[in-house]
């Protein structure tokens, strides 16, 4: 049972998938090709965020990654929103281009990062758009940071689902940064699928620059900062706190989610997660999408960013 918990665990801290071996082997996390030009934003504490820019219009949409991903990840809603909207998708502190080092990692971490980013750009009519961890890291800037964003766009939000103490503290315990640095091609790929409803072909450059940044000089970096994450998020639950969020919170779930909930764990339903989570929001409008999973602004990317068009043009 352990073992199962384990692998289940690690599913949701790497991403992985079916790619062919043939990676080319980074020198830095900094030599990943990202879908259009990074830039980088000094911040106060020496730390610099990295980040992709494009499109305008009168609201700006800040995108903040999850667990083991990078700003890369949302290209497709970039692509798809960047007309109406001026979209920034970040790289967290730890990740991708971003600065590499001993950080906290927690969520209220982020949450400064995220507020000082926004405050750097000078940034208006901000939405964050927050996936999985990110969702749990939107949410904390919301609450401590309210005055810097108009809404909220969670997307398979961390945050909604609860666990017990003892659940916490299995989290807490189960995870190393030599279990993510030791994580074999074999475990990434079979680990990615359960991220998707069906692992689609055009998310291959995720798992390729995944295993090709186990080379990188900063990689150990990366692998340090996850369990920092997981403890951060299981350390900083947010569920109790979201009847306090003052702005309009769009929620969106894939139907098909195998992460939340925890299989393994709580059982149940997406859709129970997801509406009982929402519910405790004052100003909610929940969204489920069909045969879609953890990963649906990636695998339904045209649903998503309808929905997110209609949310923030209502």
């Amino acid at each position: 049972m352990r073992s199962i918990l384990y692998t289940l665990l690690i599913s949701v801290l790497v991403l992985a998938g079916c790619v062919s071996q043939r990676v080319t082997p980074l020198k830095t996390m900094s030599d990943m090709q990202y879908p259009y030009p990074v830039k980088l934003a000094a911040l106060d504490n020496t730390i610099s965020v990295a980040y992709m820019d494009e499109g305008s219009g009168n609201q700006t949409l800040v995108f903040i990654h999850g667990l083991g991903s990078y700003a890369p990840a949302w290209k497709k809603n970039i692509e798809g929103l960047k007309n109406e909207f001026r979209c920034i998708a970040i790289d967290l502190p730890g990740y991708g281009h971003s600065s590499k080092g001993d950080y906290v990692g927690d969520m209220r971490y982020y949450a400064d990062i995220v507020a000082e980013f926004i405050r750097k750009l000078d940034l208006k009519n901000v939405t964050l758009v927050g996936h999985s961890m990110g969702g749990q890291i939107a949410v904390t800037t919301g609450l401590s940071y309210p005055e810097l964003m108009n809404q909220l766009i969670l997307v398979s939000p961390a945050g909604y689902e609860q666990f017990t103490n003892g659940q916490r503290q299995w989290f807490r315990e189960i995870l190393t940064p030599d279990a993510v640095r030791l994580t074999t091609v074999t475990q990434i790929r079979e680990n990615f699928a359960t991220n998707f409803f069906h692992f689609p072909k055009d998310a291959e450059f995720m798992i390729q620059d995944r295993i090709a940044m186990r080379s990188a000089d900063d990689f150990r970096w990366y692998c340090d900062i996850i369990p920092k994450n997981v403890r951060g998020m299981v350390n900083d639950p947010v569920y109790d706190l979201l009847p306090k969020l003052t702005m309009p919170v769009l929620s969106l779930f894939g139907e098909y989610d195998n992460l939340i909930p925890n299989r393994f764990l709580n059982g149940g339903s997406t859709v129970e997660v997801a509406k009982k989570g929402s519910s405790q929001i004052p100003q909610s409008v929940l969204i489920m999408i069909e045969k879609a999973g953890h990963f649906v602004q990636f695998e339904k990317s045209e649903e998503v960013n309808a929905a997110i068009r209609g949310f923030l043009k209502a």
